[in-house]
């Protein structure tokens, strides 16, 4: 909050959300769950739910990113959430010098791979979406505990 001092005899008070204002200098600058713009509920059913192929079931993609995601040849082409679900494990690899690929990079060359193939909304929502999914499958291929902040553990 930022007090300017008053012309008259009233005070103004401008409100200025640097979170915010910091998004918008910075930009998207990789994944980050808090981001993800989903309700818990949807999130939750999907988790819990079946895995249908209906890639539009994954939180986050809608006909116009469904459209982006099949888009492409041979296995850039994305047309159902087993693909999806392919194409993240696919990026949990080896890394170029052969060395283990962790949670976090893991889920950065998802995000990334997402926005390469133009996704540019909700982003955040479906690496997360598909990360605590293949978790369920694979526990231990995403740490949702490494994106918590010390302020987090505060409120507990």
């Amino acid at each position: 909050i930022i007090r300017t001092p008053p012309r008259n005899s009233q005070s103004t008070t401008i409100t200025i959300s640097i979170r915010e204002t910091a998004q918008q200098t910075m930009g998207d600058q990789g994944y980050d769950p808090k981001r993800s713009r989903v309700n818990d509920d949807t999130m939750m059913d999907f988790i819990r739910g079946t895995v249908t192929g209906e890639i539009t079931d994954v939180p986050g993609i809608g006909p116009a990113g469904a459209k982006k995601l099949a888009a492409g040849e041979g296995d850039d082409k994305v047309t159902n959430t087993y693909q999806l679900i392919g194409k993240f494990l696919t990026l949990k690899g080896p890394d170029d010098d052969g060395n283990k690929v962790e949670s976090m990079e893991h889920c950065e060359k998802f995000w990334f791979w997402l926005q390469d193939k133009g996704i540019s909304a909700h982003r955040s929502a479906i690496v997360k979406a598909i990360a605590l999914k293949v978790n369920g499958l694979l526990p231990g291929v995403y740490d949702p505990d490494l994106y918590e902040d010390e302020d987090d553990d505060d409120d507990e």
